[in-house]
């Protein structure tokens, strides 16, 4: 199965994503470029207190492969919002969340 956009906000692209990122090692940073299949990038605009959004994969990224990679977005944004708040329950039924939405998508087993 292929997903398919239904927003003005996220775009489906019929080539290939190349991201430009930093890799960290020990002690160095090196530049290199990644062959991607879907990028999420949001930004919190400071007067309307409103997040905007840019959501973007390529035609041929599987269903599983967007599970997988929400599954492991979700898990990183309930760390980021502990580290950010300190908020352990909130945190936690995050993670929870998490759990149930790797099990029912068959990413972890149940």
């Amino acid at each position: 199965h292929h997903i398919l956009s239904d927003s003005n906000t996220s775009a489906c692209f019929r080539e290939r994503m190349f991201l430009i990122g930093m890799a960290t090692t020990r002690s160095k940073v090196r530049q290199k470029a990644q062959d991607s299949k879907a990028l999420l990038l949001s930004f919190f605009d400071r007067q309307s207190k409103d997040t905007l959004k840019i959501d973007l994969w390529t035609v041929d990224m599987q269903v599983a492969e967007m599970d997988r990679f929400f599954f492991q977005t979700l898990r990183s944004l309930a760390d980021t919002y502990f580290r950010a708040t300190q908020n352990k329950e909130l945190a936690a039924d995050m993670q929870r969340f998490v759990q149930y939405f790797g099990e029912k998508t068959e990413i972890i087993p149940k």
